[in-house]
């Protein structure tokens, strides 16, 4: 017994130099997560630097279409209720966009008395 009191008080004496350098630095967690972020950006710097290119080379030709085109657009969408009632856009061999309507059919929201075709008699 006389033995155990200076064998747990030089356990302690040993530990809290540790404990401390523990508390003081960064644990091997943050440390790693520091090391991939740098490793991750120096990989990415490149193709960051390029990106900035694009967007100088670029960005002056993409503001003045949103200034012409934005008012245009805004129109549109301001036009169109139910974006899901029209098909994908398709784009002609000749250049051209078309957006169809999807039939009446698939259109949810629909009255039935609208999807019913007239009897031969009546005149729309």
């Amino acid at each position: 017994m006389k033995h155990l009191v200076p064998i747990c008080a030089v356990t302690v004496a040993l530990a809290l130099p540790a404990y401390a350098e523990e508390e003081t630095g960064k644990s091997l967690m943050e440390q790693g997560a520091e090391l991939f972020f740098e490793g991750l950006r120096q990989e990415m710097e490149p193709a960051l630097e390029d990106l900035q290119g694009l967007v100088t080379q670029f960005g002056p030709a993409m503001q003045s279409f949103f200034e012409q085109m934005g008012p245009a657009l805004a129109d549109l969408a301001g036009e169109i209720e139910d974006w899901s009632a029209y098909e994908p856009p398709e784009i002609l061999p000749n250049g051209d966009i078309i957006i169809r309507k999807k039939p009446l059919q698939d259109q949810p929201d629909i009255p039935e008395n609208l999807e019913e075709e007239p009897d031969e008699g009546t005149e729309i």
